[in-house]
């Protein structure tokens, strides 16, 4: 089990951590991790390892069993031995992007308010699926309302419920493809806004910005018929 501190501080950009194992694979699993993994729809987090004589460069994150994260090195680079303590530097631009984008997408399916069939963040572009059987009436008042959803400065924030709480609260989770993980006993919940002034409340392991003037402006894409009941929107950032 390695602890996520990306959880609990999205802008931490450098943690201690030691070596708990290696995968048959060539990752590096530690007891606590700064590097998000893989899923939801974010990508992995990248970054390096520095020890005592030694350096790994990090390509990306992912999930192993027995809730693992595992680093897996760039190719051709040499792995800290197992019980090494480390340093772990975060790739801090990267990162910031993936939560400027992942928050805009959380209002986004504000402002688009269908059920969510799938997405996937990206560095410079990324998308949300709805099940929309008609197209957007007008693409340039979603963009505008969303725009100035962001510019209203509202906090977000993160708290705990049981899975019980979620089962008794099915509209919470918006996205009908990928559900949040149970079966740990609890599951994280993002909300926008205040809770006397609630924009949005979904279940999310992913890491997101503190207020939304951080995602700073964005641009819809293309939107994409994908069938006759589901149309895909891409979402990109200005700057």
């Amino acid at each position: 089990m390695s602890k996520p501190l990306f959880q609990d501080d999205a802008y931490l950009t450098e943690a201690p951590g030691r070596v708990l194992a290696h995968t048959d694979q060539g990752g590096v699993v530690l007891d606590q991790s700064l590097f998000y993994a893989t899923g939801g729809g974010q990508p992995g987090d990248r970054g390096q390892l520095t020890w005592g004589g030694g350096q790994m460069e990090v390509a990306t994150t992912v999930k192993g069993e027995g809730g693992a994260i595992i680093l897996v090195p760039s190719e051709g680079q040499v792995l800290p031995p197992v019980g090494a303590d480390v340093v772990q530097n975060l790739d801090w631009d990267l990162r910031l992007r993936h939560m400027r984008m992942h928050s805009a997408l959380h209002l986004l399916s504000v402002v688009i308010p269908l059920p969510v069939t799938g997405g996937q963040i990206g560095a410079e572009k990324s998308r949300l699926d709805f099940a929309m059987e008609h197209p957007l009436e007008d693409k340039q008042a979603v963009e505008d309302a969303l725009n100035d959803l962001i510019a209203r400065d509202l906090e977000v924030t993160m708290r705990w419920i049981s899975d019980a709480e979620l089962e008794a609260n099915p509209g919470l989770v918006k996205t009908m493809s990928v559900q949040p993980p149970k079966g740990a006993g609890q599951v994280r919940l993002v909300r926008i806004g205040t809770e006397g002034e609630q924009v949005d409340l979904q279940p999310c392991g992913g890491t997101h910005v503190v207020r939304t003037t951080e995602i700073g402006r964005v641009r819809l894409g293309k939107v994409e018929k994908k069938g006759r009941m589901n149309r895909r929107v891409a979402l990109h950032l200005e700057d």
